[in-house]
């Protein structure tokens, strides 16, 4: 087994991944209410962009049989650096999908895919095209990017050191209680407070994904616009204490949570030291006291089903 990865070779969360069997309901939920703009179609599948991001796209949509994750994105400085990630990850065992090349989707680039410790598919790359973007004005309560993503995991501390040997996430926080333990690390690769978190599950899927929005009023402004739409709102509108985010948590069509979000902190990772909030009192979960009271029943809509994409090693 190699050393720990030495230097952080991720940037940034690029796009997130979702396969569904009712393609047509889930675009025009992507594309409609919530607010992405659809760039690119194929044949079942379609990218879309949230228009304050150079990100080519930040979800990608496929019709399947089987609702499942696709794949996580991340972005890399450099070729040099896939490469260099590349190396490490198959010199510590890790199973490689496809070796680093030419990528084949909207702004092209240079990447490859493996599994994570829990079997989900990832991709890192670099070189790909900036998207033209623009400034989102007041009052548009639209997306600006995509902000972080939340990942289901059985074993959350093996998940959570598998994230920090291979690819140099960093913890910045973690939720506890004293009845529970910890259920939830929030994770970095930047100064941003988390671009994934991993939450205990009783099974390997999708948490949430979360989409920043320009500020509070447009933030208010997009959860009223998507709770108008007769989406199911599941928690919200609050305020975090861990990355001192404001929330408000949606149902999609196939019972994916998504988020909008807004003002998630910004630390200095020479001085951080993590917290560990327990999340069993009512002002770490919700600062503001305005969402409704977290309880067994809405942490269990976001255990989603359990994923059918993972990859099951054979017995050995």
């Amino acid at each position: 087994m190699t050393d720990a990865l030495p230097n952080r070779l991720l940037t940034h969360l690029r796009h997130v991944d979702l396969a569904v069997p009712d393609y047509d309901k889930q675009l025009d939920f992507y594309a409609g209410v919530w607010g992405l703009t659809k760039v690119a179609e194929d044949s079942g599948i379609s990218f879309l962009a949230a228009e304050g991001s150079p990100e080519q796209y930040v979800v990608r949509l496929r019709k399947a049989d089987e609702k499942r994750l696709d794949l996580v994105s991340y972005g890399a400085a450099s070729a040099a650096d896939v490469d260099t990630l590349a190396e490490h990850l198959l010199a510590d065992g890790v199973r490689l999908i496809s070796q680093p090349g030419k990528v084949d989707t909207p702004g092209g680039g240079y990447g490859f895919r493996f599994f994570d410790g829990d079997g989900r598919t990832v991709e890192v790359s670099a070189e790909v095209g900036a998207r033209q973007h623009r400034r989102i004005e007041e009052k548009e309560a639209i997306p600006v990017r995509l902000s972080h993503v939340v990942l289901n995991s059985p074993d959350l501390d093996a998940t959570r050191a598998w994230y920090e040997r291979h690819l140099g996430f960093r913890l910045s926080d973690t939720l506890s209680s004293p009845h529970m333990g910890e259920v939830m690390h929030f994770m970095r690769i930047s100064h941003q407070h988390h671009s994934m978190a991993l939450a205990k599950g009783p099974h390997t899927s999708l948490h949430h994904v979360s989409f920043e929005m320009r500020g509070l009023d447009e933030y208010m402004r997009g959860s009223g616009r998507v709770m108008r739409s007769g989406a199911r709102k599941i928690w919200g509108p609050g305020r975090h204490m861990a990355g001192d985010n404001t929330f408000t948590y949606f149902l999609d069509p196939h019972g994916n949570t998504v988020e909008y979000t807004t003002e998630l902190e910004e630390l200095d990772e020479d001085t951080w030291h993590p917290h560990v909030y327990d999340f069993s009192r009512p002002e770490v979960t919700d600062q503001w006291g305005t969402a409704n009271p977290m309880n067994e029943l809405v942490a269990k809509e976001s255990f989603n089903d359990v994923d059918p994409g993972v990859f099951v090693a054979p017995p050995v």
